[in-house]
């Protein structure tokens, strides 16, 4: 049972990680790593494991100094959101 509970918050994730994605205003360095971010989510295996693939993926970039305060609020939301998969029992 927590192994769905924890798909179907993959599922809200990757949906987030798409509306991102879209977003023009974006910088492509975000955008490369959002991207790889869903890749690792998209795999298969532990739930637990992806998250934390996809968490490493957003984690430097989310340190950037030259980010815009928009485009740093939004790779926040996706890693708060990777961060509750790993709560999930």
């Amino acid at each position: 049972m927590g192994n769905e509970k924890k798909e179907e918050k993959i599922k809200q994730i990757l949906e987030l990680i798409d509306i991102i994605l879209e977003d023009v205003a974006m910088p492509k360095n975000i955008r490369t790593a959002m991207e790889a971010a869903r890749t690792k989510l998209k795999e298969s295996g532990d739930s637990d494991v992806r998250a934390g693939g996809a968490i490493y993926c957003l984690g430097e970039v989310s340190e950037d100094i030259n980010l815009s305060a928009h485009a740093r609020i939004q790779i926040w939301n996706v890693l708060s959101a990777l961060e509750t998969i790993k709560e999930i029992k």
